[in-house]
């Protein structure tokens, strides 16, 4: 079976924030970083070469597949910012109808800055998804 790629290290967040983001960007990140260790309670770390993750949960898939992965983390992808939590649900899916201007991928939330979104439902958004994680996977 295939190791998972993504994993916690001893990167330096700030150093990776500052070779990485523009000024909008970094000051972006400094605001999703508060918010998300609000949400989960815990500090920032590298997870792999390019996410900026908080706290960590264990999974087992029914596969047998199992690992480790950030509860909630984000990532700077070009132009844009992609955090990454789960939306499948009907309340995470009238909070993204509500958040402002952005796009979804699978368990990513895609937006070029924190200014076009609605700061308290992207925390709340960002609360479900952990508390969604936990339920799953304790």
């Amino acid at each position: 079976m295939a190791e998972n790629k993504t994993k916690p290290t001893r990167a330096s967040v700030a150093n990776h924030l500052a070779a990485r983001a523009n000024a909008e960007q970094l000051a972006d990140c400094r605001t999703l970083i508060r918010l998300l260790r609000k949400v989960t309670g815990k500090p920032p770390r590298m997870w792999g070469p390019s996410i900026v993750g908080h706290g960590s949960y264990r999974y087992r898939y029914d596969s047998g597949r199992t690992g480790e992965a950030c509860l909630t983390g984000f990532a700077i992808r070009g132009r844009e910012l992609v955090l990454y939590v789960a939306t499948e649900t009907k309340e995470q899916q009238s909070l993204l109808a509500r958040l402002g201007k952005h796009r979804t991928g699978k368990v990513c939330l895609y937006f070029k800055r924190l200014a076009d979104l609605d700061l308290a439902v992207l925390e709340r958004l960002v609360a479900n998804s952990v508390a969604d994680v936990q339920r799953r996977y304790g």
